[in-house]
């Protein structure tokens, strides 16, 4: 045996002995270290076994930076760094560690170790042997060591994972609980017995139950002057509640905690290697989804809400995050647009999304643009979003007309249940304000009175508990008198007349376009638009949240007549209208009153039916004629025939003349008969002209 060790430190030269020697101690945990001393102490005594090798004891440098860190990574543990930066500088002439799994717990570390050791030749030793990297036996053994201390990692934590699963299986695993539960004396998950714990939970769920939304009720608590109750988990446990102030992420904590639902889950969260950040010790932690939970017992305690609604919380949640992806609606925002999140592209499917145009930005258009986003192709279609939400409004007002004095009576039962849910909140928050002053009293109260060491403090402590003891006073009369605390008969009359006239209220300045959205919402699940099926229209599809679906058209306004909706009707009606003797003016206003709009939504002009005339073809009255209109008008003016008669020519020289302007015509309007003024001299100047015309010259002699 003497004979072997001696030949297995044969490798040991003059220039290893002339470099450092390194030891290189670690333990896993902060326990480990405190309670296996004796193998620590081990690690320690390898420094015996460097002087044995031939190193002088001030040639031995210690590195026990690592104490009470995992060696599954080297990434915080900053004495293997250390020792990696010594070899590569050429300083190490030996590296001691009681055994591999001590060095590193993975392959890369381990591996970089030995490639840097063989490249400067620096020798490995451990508790029984010394190896060199440079060897080919010596390196082959030192591989093996790190693959097994690699596996010998994994098959720990599998081990403690499986072990840890079974627990967690039966409902036994202890884990971390929220605010709102504690643990009893039998270890069983009870409610946190705290009455203003419990009641402000219920008010969290409450508020987003009406509210839909966690940005709107962190506004609501923070409007109120609520804070919510945390238990951090940071020290040694128990770990008290604490309130702080509420926050978007402090909601949704409480929202997306299955716990408050009565269920115990186990494996909510998991490591994703893909998601490491630069720096960070291991890799980011992401959410999984409901049906990936490995454990999830429903109702194994006692909750705040039930499952059902908790499943819901999170379809709503997932809804909010946005809008613009297919299936989600997004959350109802103070935009114009009505239907924002709930419009579906009747062309291709997709959730259409919103855009706004005008010279103010302030018009808004349903716009498909998946299509041009995923393969630059042009866009589904756009549509204008007033006139769809006016008539889908409509619509869902005249489905509400039946139930308008229920909804009254139930609108007038939830503000009062609002008030007396804030009112309870308020109440619970100056009990504890007042029982820590009490507290306070009693505590200095019990104090000897010649201790002023530690009665000055207690005594302080007690002013400022009362001081905070006025301050949530004084807070609470600032929340009431902004507050109605009892509806009075005159208020209970106008709510229920305001439920009567539902569409005034709808449209009332007061209003906001958010509370129409939230209204809405409640009535439709999605509006399938297609403005391309017919000419001049769209084509809505109403989604019922009671599954009810029902086909609606609209009119819309467009550029051209090619578009237009009633274009064989109009030119039906124009061509019966003119037939009928109508003048361009008379048309007009006949199609204004029998309903026709023109093509941009504007009423019909007597131009504009001329322009329809010219573009169909069509004639124009011949109102003119000898047999339609009499030679001379009622007010003195003669007509185009009468005058020709008079003056004894023809109407197309008449014609000539009121281009020329010998003669003076008017039209009230483009199309309508002439009215020509003649006076006697005028007549009898014309006549000689025309006769003088008549005459044949004379030859020049």
């Amino acid at each position: 045996m003497l004979t072997a060790a001696k030949t297995n430190e044969e490798p040991i030269t003059t220039a290893h002995r002339a470099k450092l020697a390194y030891v290189y101690i670690r333990q896993s945990t902060a326990g480990q270290v405190r309670q296996h001393q004796e193998s620590t102490q081990l690690q320690y005594r390898l420094v015996s076994r460097a002087v044995t090798l031939g190193w002088p004891r001030d040639r031995i440098e210690v590195i026990d930076d690592d104490l009470g860190k995992s060696g599954a990574s080297s990434d915080a543990r900053y004495g293997f760094q250390r020792l990696i930066a010594e070899i590569g500088l050429s300083k190490a002439g030996l590296v001691l560690s009681f055994d591999a799994s001590r060095l590193a717990r993975n392959n890369r570390d381990w591996h970089q170790l030995l490639e840097l050791c063989s490249l400067f030749g620096v020798l490995i030793a451990d508790g029984e042997r010394l190896y060199d990297p440079r060897a080919y036996h010596d390196r082959l053994l030192l591989g093996l060591s790190g693959i097994m201390s690699e596996a010998e990692l994994h098959q720990i934590q599998v081990r403690l994972h499986q072990g840890e699963r079974q627990k967690a299986a039966r409902g036994e695993l202890r884990l971390p609980l929220p605010a709102g539960f504690a643990y009893g004396p039998c270890g069983a998950v009870i409610l946190n017995p705290d009455e203003e714990v419990q009641a402000r939970l219920r008010l969290v769920f409450s508020l987003f139950q009406q509210l839909l939304s966690a940005h709107a009720v962190r506004r609501a608590l923070l409007c109120a002057g609520l804070p919510l109750p945390l238990r951090p988990l940071i020290g040694p446990a128990p770990h008290q509640v604490v309130w702080r102030d509420a926050t978007t992420s402090r909601v949704l904590q409480i929202l997306k905690n299955p716990a408050y639902a009565g269920a115990y889950v186990y494996g909510r969260r998991q490591q994703d290697p893909c998601r490491r950040r630069p720096g960070a010790g291991r890799a980011s932690t992401v959410a999984v989804p409901i049906e990936r939970w490995a454990v999830c017992l429903r109702d194994a305690f006692t909750g705040y809400i039930s499952w059902e609604e908790f499943v819901a919380n999170q379809k709503r949640l997932s809804d909010n995050r946005s809008h613009y992806e297919a299936g989600r609606r997004g959350v109802a925002r103070k935009g114009q647009a009505l239907l924002q999140g709930l419009v579906v592209c009747g062309r291709c499917g997709r959730r259409m999304g919103l855009r706004y145009s005008g010279p103010d930005a302030n018009y808004p258009v349903y716009i498909c643009t998946a299509d041009r986003n995923q393969s630059g192709c042009p866009r589904c279609q756009e549509v204008r979003a007033l006139p769809v939400d006016a008539e889908v409004a409509r619509l869902v007002l005249e489905a509400l007309e039946p139930d308008r004095i229920a909804i009254a009576i139930a609108a007038l039962g939830q503000v009062e249940e609002d008030a007396r849910q804030l009112e309870r909140q308020w109440s619970l928050k100056k009990e504890r304000a007042r029982y820590e002053a009490e507290r306070a009293r009693r505590q200095y109260d019990a104090v000897d009175p010649d201790n002023r060491l530690v009665a000055r403090s207690l005594e302080r402590q007690w002013e400022e508990k009362l001081r905070a003891v006025e301050a949530t006073e004084q807070a609470y009369q600032g929340w009431r008198s902004q507050q109605i605390s009892t509806l009075s008969d005159a208020d209970r009359e106008a709510l229920l007349a305001m439920g009567k006239e539902l569409p005034k209220v709808w449209n009332a300045a007061t209003t906001e376009a958010a509370d129409r959205k939230q209204i809405l919402r409640f009535l439709v699940r999605e509006v399938i638009l297609d403005q391309k099926r017919e000419p001049g229209q769209v084509v809505m599809r109403i989604g019922w949240a009671t599954g009810a679906l029902s086909e609606h058209r609209l009119r819309r306004n467009v550029q051209a007549y090619d578009g237009y909706a009633q274009l064989p009707d109009l030119e039906r009606r124009i061509r019966e209208l003119n037939a009928g003797q109508k003048l361009d003016a008379e048309i007009a206003g006949i199609l204004n009153q029998e309903g026709f709009i023109s093509a941009r939504g504007l009423p019909f002009s007597s131009d504009l039916v001329h322009m329809l005339r010219h573009r169909w073809a069509i004639p124009t009255v011949k109102i003119n004629g000898k047999d339609c209109n009499p030679p001379r008008w009622s007010g003195g003016a003669y007509s185009v025939q009468g005058a020709a008669a008079v003056l004894g020519v023809t109407a197309q020289t008449v014609f000539k003349w009121i281009g020329r302007g010998r003669l003076k015509g008017r039209q009230l309007k483009k199309g309508m008969p002439w009215q020509i003024e003649l006076e006697d001299e005028q007549v009898e100047a014309l006549k000689a002209m025309i006769q003088r015309k008549s005459l044949p010259r004379k030859r020049a002699s």
